[in-house]
């Protein structure tokens, strides 16, 4: 495959982010765009150079000529209009969280699984260089055997009218940075003895139901601890991901947003040192991975398949439960 055929279910912010601006020089057709509000798909269209605007979601799902839906609706619209990018025969592109609840993803990663659909999850920050070095650093030893795994995402309050105060909509600090931070412990299971359990949670509501931060502490099998912190209404940004052994710390300040910090700081027997891995965007690499994977010339990364994003929302569950605050609603039908 040489490049991509595009469709958008959505004209959202992160499209830009994720699909438009890394697409841009590459052989990838961003063939249509559909959104709820006509006039403002045609505004990103003409901004994006989006090919056309078909007139709703079935439309897109139904033109000929897009191969991969990119599916960036509100949380409560993942699953239902993932399940419809399956039942259309599209490769799925789904921005994540993959679905609102556990049950949610199992639901669209079997249907998946039934219809022989690829689906590609979009969980961006481990496909750039600064994630794999910091993976190489730990699996070389160069900290030792790894006692404490840390991820901190913070960022300043979206508007108050933002989809992710929504409780319908599947909103909260857990299911827009939580999900990431799980996802990083998540991914470094298979060294520490297997997937971690929960020990304790807490979280602070900003209206009912809707978790302005939360932070949860894990155990491994293997003994090492877990932490995450997620806030949504911070001071500023921070985006930590932090790996601690018996002989010293592995640390990427802005492991998410490498482009604004590209720092891999390694600090081992009272001396740090400092490695730059590139200002280049994540989704840069998660686009061209797509590619890749879509045109057979590599496989699927575990960070990007289903099965690993219903344990993320089994996690998600779970600390929610333990704090009282309830899962997300059920989805809206798709239509």
């Amino acid at each position: 495959m040489s490049g991509l055929r595009i469709g958008l279910l959505g004209a959202s912010r992160i499209a830009d982010e994720a699909v438009v601006r890394p697409a841009a020089g590459t052989d990838d057709r961003l063939v249509a765009v559909a959104a709820r509000d006509r006039a403002r798909a045609e505004e990103f269209a003409r901004r994006s150079g989006v090919e056309r605007v078909v007139e709703d979601y079935a439309a897109l799902l139904a033109d000929p000529e897009v191969d991969v839906v990119y599916n960036a609706l509100p949380n409560a619209l993942h699953a239902p209009w993932n399940l419809a990018v399956i039942g259309a025969g599209k490769a799925l592109f789904a921005e994540k969280p993959f679905a609102g609840t556990a049950a949610e993803c199992r639901e669209v990663r079997d249907a998946a699984a039934a219809a022989g659909v690829p689906v590609f999850v979009g969980y961006h920050y481990f496909h750039h260089p600064l994630y794999r070095r910091l993976v190489d650093v730990v699996a070389a030893g160069e900290i030792g055997e790894v006692t404490t795994v840390g991820t901190r995402m913070r960022m300043p309050a979206p508007p108050p009218d933002d989809v992710r105060w929504s409780l319908a909509l599947a909103g909260g600090a857990l299911m827009d940075l939580g999900c990431y931070a799980v996802h990083t412990l998540l991914m470094l299971a298979p060294a520490l003895g297997g997937s971690p359990w929960l020990v304790d949670a807490r979280a602070g509501e900003r209206s009912p139901g809707v978790d302005e931060w939360a932070e949860a502490t894990y155990r491994f099998p293997g003994g090492a601890e877990g932490r995450i912190h997620c806030h949504i209404a911070a001071p500023g940004w921070e985006m930590a991901h932090r790996i601690v052994g018996t002989r010293g710390e592995v640390v990427a300040p802005m492991y998410a947003l490498p482009h604004r910090d590209d720092r891999l700081i390694v600090r081992v027997g009272g001396v740090e040192r400092v490695e730059r891995l590139g200002t280049t965007p994540t989704y840069d690499f998660q686009l061209a991975a797509l590619r890749a994977y879509l045109g057979g010339s590599a496989p699927l990364s575990r960070g990007a398949d289903a099965d690993l994003s219903v344990e993320i929302a089994e996690q998600l569950d779970a600390i929610y439960l333990a704090t009282g605050l309830p899962l997300r609603p059920a989805a809206v039908p798709a239509r």
